[in-house]
């Protein structure tokens, strides 16, 4: 084999040698991280967006878990003030005899030995006072608790519009229809009304086994005209009542 050296392979030769080497590239600095560019971009008025709206959540859930707390049970004076008309504790109850929903006519004093629980209400276009019907009817076992025998609920409104209703509502608690006021009026009941004297209020006495009113609440009077108050509530208030706590 010859050890000259042809000319092409020269040409090669001073191709490849006559290449220049590129001048090394610059490494880039090391990216910033991406925290770091995050803190330099929020400036003070979005952080003091950012603790305020922290501060907002918090208080929205300490409010929430508070008032959970109150409609499960104690005392209800702040949330559901109430009133004591007359006739009040310790007075003999006046008489009770009207038509009832359940076919039958009920008298009161033949209750005598039972506690009972009247219920004033403002009849069929109240929907909150149905509500509140319904509401005892379900947790009658909390009334029950307190000695509560016999529970009725009375009214203004006819009875034939009062059967209806109770049916349409599933009520089995006996609803007394009083169109005239008669027996409203003589417990002052019809005091308490957002519609004047012409309807009972939101009304609540318990008459004791010797006919003697052992507790008494008007919830619906001036200013908040209340017309539906939690079971949870209505119990606490009651049972301070009868305990001789409360009025």
């Amino acid at each position: 084999m010859s050890t000259k050296t042809t000319h092409s392979q020269r040409r090669k030769k001073g191709t490849v040698s006559s290449k220049k080497m590129a001048p090394p590239q610059k490494m880039a600095p090391p990216p910033r991280s991406r925290m770091a560019r995050r803190r330099r971009g929020l400036g003070p008025g979005i952080i003091a967006l950012i603790v305020v709206g922290v501060a907002v959540i918090v208080l929205g859930v300490i409010f929430f878990l508070s008032n959970q707390g109150n409609n499960q049970g104690g005392s209800s004076a702040d949330q559901y003030p109430f009133q004591v008309g007359n006739p009040g504790s310790g007075v003999q109850a006046p008489p009770v005899t009207l038509p009832s929903t359940d076919g039958s006519t009920f008298d009161l004093a033949s209750l005598r030995g039972k506690t009972v629980l009247l219920y004033f209400q403002e009849g069929v276009s109240c929907e909150p006072c149905w509500n509140q019907l319904k509401d005892i009817q379900s947790q009658r076992g909390d009334f029950q608790t307190l000695g509560i025998d016999t529970i009725v609920s009375i009214t203004s409104v006819p009875l034939s519009a009062l059967k209806q209703k109770v049916t349409d509502e599933g009520i089995t608690i006996p609803v007394l229809s009083d169109p005239d006021l008669a027996v409203s009026q003589s417990y002052t009941a019809n005091g308490y009304s957002m519609m004047g004297n012409s309807r009972d209020g939101h009304s609540f006495i318990v008459v004791g086994p010797d006919g003697l009113i052992k507790w008494r609440a008007d919830y619906g009077g001036a200013p908040s005209y209340t017309m539906y108050v939690p079971i949870s509530n209505l119990v606490a208030d009651m049972r301070a009542g009868l305990s001789g706590k409360s009025s």
